[in-house]
């Protein structure tokens, strides 16, 4: 059955804004939720987070108070369902618990996107970062169980593996190759599109988390995990954001942003198990819909365009899901990790670390920034891990795909830096 929000008749504008009460819903039971509704909250609170900073940019880069004024009135309706979503957090998760479901949402959501991506461009640069979110996934997991007694794989539901990736000591590039070619929306599949969007915000919200909030943890190896694994995750948000196509004037911009955030509380409501939750997924689609169609009003004001000459099928593509994609994203991940996990970034294109040049400047900058293993804090957590108890600590399926990365009882440090 499809789903076009350009034909569905929307609320009015004033039936978006909500008391007090409305904003402080439930929170979800972090012992008894299932690992894809947390999931799901993250990602929907980075989607607003992108809508709300992308409104605020538009706002900055126009002189029309008419313009601001119509912006600004979205923009408090968009302020609000972030608020309520991020409520659903619930006060007893810890920065790091929430953190695993930061790195279960961008493993899943960047699987599930690659495996239905029909860009092959796209696809591969997906690829490559699951990688590398993989190993942070890992590398928080051993924190979490050498710190506080608590396994990662109970919070991620056994829905995603634990083990590592391409190691985040290898991750650190120089700046000039986290820079990818763009899209062109006119010419791209509506999924691509879609994807690129959706990759864009969910990593510059875990860029934006770790950033804010990895100086409140409470240890010092903890501390220095986060103030690492951020400077990666502003690396992912430099590649994905360079997707991006760069030639839609703003209010083409805002428009695909209020049709993606419909195809996602659209996507989540068909998802969602937790009726509460669900609920409040199918409240914000109206508003989106509401949204969406003044947006268009806006692009026909100002720029005297049809929301068709932006998005010319209206109708939603495949949606997301997660449920029902974990045990596939698993398998993807192992073939991607035997295909690619020594592959780094040649400018715009993915190559083995060992067909770099000899003096590239991937191995200057990286060595810059580590100096030696023994200062690097996600080699440290492992190396740690491995001194108090013996071996890492994993949840796999079954053997690593990967040889070099299949002993336990030390952390590989070369494996796609060392040429």
């Amino acid at each position: 059955m499809t789903f076009n929000p350009f034909t569905e008749k929307p609320i009015k504008l004033e039936k978006c804004f909500e008391d007090w009460q409305k904003l402080a819903p439930t929170p979800y039971d972090k012992n008894e939720v299932d690992p894809y509704t947390r999931v799901r909250c993250i990602l929907m609170n980075g989607t607003e987070y992108e809508m709300n900073w992308f409104m605020h940019q538009l706002a900055r880069h126009t002189p029309d108070n008419d313009l601001r004024r119509d912006v600004a009135l979205i923009r408090r309706s968009e302020q609000q369902q972030q608020k309520k979503i991020a409520a659903l957090k619930p006060i007893d998760e810890s920065i790091l618990e929430t953190t695993i479901g930061y790195e279960q949402l961008a493993v899943d959501l960047t699987a599930t996107m690659a495996r239905y991506e029909p860009d092959a461009y796209v696809r591969n640069t997906l690829d490559f970062a699951l990688l590398e979110d993989f190993d942070h996934l890992y590398r928080y997991s051993d924190l979490l169980e050498m710190e506080h007694g608590i396994r990662g794989e109970r919070l991620v539901g056994g829905y995603t593996e634990i083990m590592p990736g391409r190691p985040t000591i290898a991750e650190h590039r120089h700046p000039y190759d986290d820079v990818r070619r763009a899209i062109t929306n006119k010419k791209a599949d509506p999924l691509t599109v879609l994807h690129t969007a959706i990759i864009t915000a969910a990593e510059q919200q875990t860029m934006n988390y770790y950033m804010n909030l990895g100086a409140f943890y409470a240890s010092e190896p903890g501390r220095k995990l986060y103030a690492e694994i951020a400077m990666i995750e502003e690396q992912h948000v430099t590649q994905y954001e360079s997707l991006m196509d760069p030639n839609c004037t703003w209010l083409e911009c805002l428009l695909h942003h209020e049709y993606c955030e419909c195809y996602l509380y659209y996507s989540m409501m068909n998802d969602e198990t937790d009726p509460h939750i669900k609920k409040i997924w199918q409240s914000h689609l109206e508003m989106e819909i509401a949204h969406l169609h003044f947006a268009a009003d806006l692009l026909k004001k100002y720029e005297k365009k049809e929301w068709q000459q932006v998005i010319p099928k209206g109708e939603f593509p495949q949606l997301l899901h997660f449920n029902c994609e974990a045990a596939a994203n698993r398998e993807y991940i192992r073939n991607v990790l035997k295909g690619t996990v020594r592959n780094s970034a040649l400018k715009e294109d993915f190559v083995p670390v060992s067909e770099l040049p000899e003096n590239y400047q991937f191995f200057r900058y990286n060595s810059t920034v580590n100096g030696s293993p023994e200062n690097v804090a996600s080699h440290n957590v492992i190396n740690n891990f491995i001194g108090e108890f013996g071996e890492d600590y994993r949840f796999e399926k079954c053997e690593h795909p990967i040889k070099a990365l299949r002993n336990r009882s030390v952390d590989n440090v070369d494996l796609g830096r060392v040429r």
